[in-house]
């Protein structure tokens, strides 16, 4: 990627060089620039997106909030939204569920979009969303106000790979010895075998051979790590269950108004954005984009 973007610059330069001879190439340099700062755009998404589970598919789960048919129907427009933005990125999506509303709309929803970055993208969309509208569910047509959560979550490989690299290990043998004092064998067989980036010690002198009792100690390594990688995995989901909030007031990371005006407003960013129906048709990059660069560490 680095080496693509370099030869572009090079190549550009070129043809400013060609631009001072004749202004004609003025329209196609601009709209080549244009081309090469998006993909430095998305050359600084993906090192933003450096995290190991930003790579993968991506779990997200809608919930109305308070508010029944007006609630439900928000939620519905929120997952044709994501629906329509995965479209968009390329994504495949598989729908888990979908609870259909009473009336209208939706009481839940599940899918789960797989490609390159889906979670890294759509963890952007984490909380709570407003929706302020002249309600087509009121026959004196008045003005509501809806809330939907939007939580993400990384798919989680069930296969957990232990790699164990040998430099980071010190392996010590030492002689095994029986009940009494009395030596099992008269050669350093046991092994005890130290992590040293986790500080787990394992040691073996059941078997006979030096070569048996590491093996030994090396299974039950890989099985601690195993069982030191799961306790991870339940803390960052835990981590990422104690971030959901109430669906209400105060909480919303995005409001969507459609009336009396039109205007999309993100509460983190605190900046607005007037294509409200383009939002709402998909076209939410620019704002992950704005969200995750907010977000990029200096």
């Amino acid at each position: 990627m680095y080496e693509e973007i370099s030869k572009g610059v090079d190549e550009f330069d070129t043809l400013m060089e060609l631009c001072e001879e004749d202004e004609s190439m003025e329209i196609e340099a601009v709209k080549i620039l244009e081309e090469w700062n998006k993909k430095i755009e998305d050359a600084e998404i993906r090192v933003i997106l450096s995290d190991e589970k930003d790579l993968a598919n991506a779990y997200l789960t809608i919930h109305p909030g308070a508010g029944g048919t007006e609630s439900q129907d928000w939620a519905q427009m929120l997952l044709r939204m994501y629906l329509r933005y995965c479209e968009r990125k390329g994504f495949q999506v598989d729908i888990i569920e979908v609870q259909s509303g009473d009336e209208a709309g939706i009481k839940s929803a599940t899918f789960l979009a797989k490609g390159e970055y889906a979670y890294g993208l759509l963890k952007a969309e984490n909380g709570i969303h407003r929706l302020v509208r002249l309600s087509p569910f009121d026959a004196n047509h008045r003005r509501h106000t809806s809330f939907a959560s939007v939580y993400v979550y990384p798919e989680i490989s069930d296969e957990i790979e232990i790699e164990i690299n040998e430099k980071d290990l010190k392996i010590d043998t030492y002689r095994a010895s029986g009940a009494g004092g009395q030596h099992v064998n008269v050669t350093d067989s046991a092994v005890r075998i130290t992590h040293l980036p986790t500080g787990i010690v394992v040691q073996c002198q059941n078997e006979r051979s030096q070569h048996r009792n590491r093996e030994v100690a090396m299974k039950v390594l890989k099985a601690r790590l195993y069982e030191l990688e799961l306790e991870k995995r339940k803390k960052e989901m835990e981590e990422l269950e104690a971030n959901k909030k109430d669906i209400g007031w105060g909480n919303q990371i995005r409001s969507y108004i459609l009336h009396p005006y039109k205007m999309v407003k993100d509460h983190r960013l605190k900046k607005d954005y007037s294509n409200v129906d383009e939002i709402l048709d998909g076209n939410i990059e620019p704002l992950i984009k704005e969200f995750l660069f907010s977000r990029k560490k200096i």
